[in-house]
């Protein structure tokens, strides 16, 4: 077995090992709860924006999108506008990538690569930081529920033409309310590409522990993936994602369209 190989082996085998690993486990669902209450997802920027998400998930979404190469991330909720910009700087990267391989120059405000963000109240100022950022040529954004009908059928026909569709769903987080988002968006997602649900870890914390908020134990993400995993065959869980991460606000919310039917490593 070559180097690289045995590397590979050594990595799968040691996070398959965390899945059976209780106190590990127990410890990471420990800190993300101490590190909610304390507020340390809002500390991070990505690129000047405010991004409020862990950087483990940051990590992650930049391996998905290199193992993917989209050439549309669909994004519901957009806040300060973090998240967009590093979609748009991770399709930046794929297209100089691309570039390099080619052995071509490409203007990036031509890239067909694009990132739309749905929000239902895109503030003024957070606009304007937005469409002033370096990446603006990259992303697009439509104010309205994500679950509006008219606001579905924007982003159905915005996502015509492209050929790899990664989806994000980060907005409001009852259950009624993703499980909508779910059957809206997840149908754009192309083989092998992912929807990524965040904020499933709800339903792992304590009940009332967003005592100012609609969703919690039993109202949330999570219970919304599992519902509708239920009908759809032909999205899975990607476990190894999470039992890697260990600290992320997506457990079981990593969704892969499978591949002509077949799981990830068949």
């Amino acid at each position: 077995m070559n180097p690289v190989e045995q590397f590979s082996r050594e990595r799968q085998e040691r996070v398959q090992s965390y899945g059976a690993d209780n106190t590990f486990n127990a410890l990471s669902r420990d800190w993300l709860q101490q590190s909610m209450q304390r507020q340390y997802v809002y500390n991070f920027d990505w690129l000047g924006r405010p991004i409020i998400q862990y950087p483990q998930d940051m990590w992650a979404m930049q391996e998905l999108v290199w193992r993917v190469r989209p050439d549309l991330i669909i994004e519901t909720g957009i806040a300060h506008g973090g998240s967009l910009v590093l979609s748009a700087s991770l399709l930046a990267m794929l297209d100089m990538c691309d570039a390099i391989e080619a052995g071509t120059t490409l203007d990036p405000r031509q890239s067909q690569r694009k990132v739309l963000g749905i929000d239902i109240d895109i503030r003024a100022h957070n606009r304007a930081a937005i469409e002033a950022h370096p990446m603006a040529s990259r992303i697009a954004m439509i104010q309205g529920s994500a679950v509006a009908p008219e606001v579905v059928e924007q982003v159905h026909a915005f996502a015509k033409g492209y050929q790899r569709v990664m989806v994000c769903l980060d907005s409001m987080h009852t259950h009624d309310h993703v499980l909508a988002e779910l059957e809206a968006y997840a149908p754009l997602v192309t083989s092998g590409s992912y929807c990524v649900v965040f904020d499933t870890f709800v339903e792992d914390m304590p009940p009332k522990f967003f005592a100012d908020r609609p969703w919690d134990v039993g109202n949330n993400p999570k219970t919304a993936v599992r519902q509708w995993l239920a009908g759809h065959a032909e999205f899975e869980v990607d476990q190894a994602m999470q039992q890697r991460l260990q600290v992320t606000v997506a457990p079981d919310g990593f969704l892969r369209r499978r591949v002509d039917g077949c799981s990830q490593g068949e």
